[in-house]
């Protein structure tokens, strides 16, 4: 499987890269947004499920809520070692899939066997780890390698502060762009 993956230092170049990738035709189905929890004092941070989708409210409820709007799949996960975590579109599947098999192995949280699964070299997955625990916002797209060049430029384009694209299992990551 091929990846293009952006970290982003805030939400709202996040979402920008999002709305973009959205107007350029790409799969959303085939899109990821994955960021730690932020809890404050000042707001209330909650999450429900309505019907098919869910909602959140707290900091950053407005992205979070665009983005439920947007991807396929959410979910909410402590994962030991990053914490809370909020994750939209298909990197949801592949960590209950993980979780349920068992292949959360070899220091990897859930998050990395999903991402190693998917082809994501493990020196990558530790990297955007470390992004998350830092507070960035990953987004990542998965698909043909024409769909991933797409969204390659569109990611150098929208202020993701580096962008990496792995190719099939043998994955060698490209840095893209600072």
């Amino acid at each position: 499987m091929n990846s293009a993956v952006g970290v982003f230092s805030n939400h709202v170049d996040a979402e920008g890269a999002v709305k973009e990738l959205q107007q350029a035709g790409c799969d959303m189905k085939k899109l990821s947004v994955i960021s730690k929890d932020y809890h404050t004092e000042e707001n209330v941070v909650g999450y429900y499920n309505t019907g098919d989708r869910m909602a959140t409210w707290g900091k950053f409820g407005l992205f979070w809520g665009l983005m439920w709007g947007l991807l396929f799949g959410s979910a909410f996960f402590v994962i030991p070692g990053l914490g809370p975590v909020i994750i939209g579109g298909p990197v949801v599947a592949w960590i209950i899939g993980a979780l349920e098999t068992s292949v959360v192995t070899g220091g990897l949280s859930a998050l990395g066997a999903a991402l190693v699964g998917i082809g994501i070299p493990k020196d990558s997955v530790i990297r955007y780890e470390t992004a998350l625990k830092s507070d960035k916002f990953l987004i990542l797209l998965h698909g043909t390698t024409t769909e991933v060049e797409q969204a390659k430029g569109i990611l150098l384009r929208t202020k993701a502060e580096e962008a990496y694209m792995h190719q099939n299992i043998s994955a060698s990551p490209l840095r893209l762009a600072s």
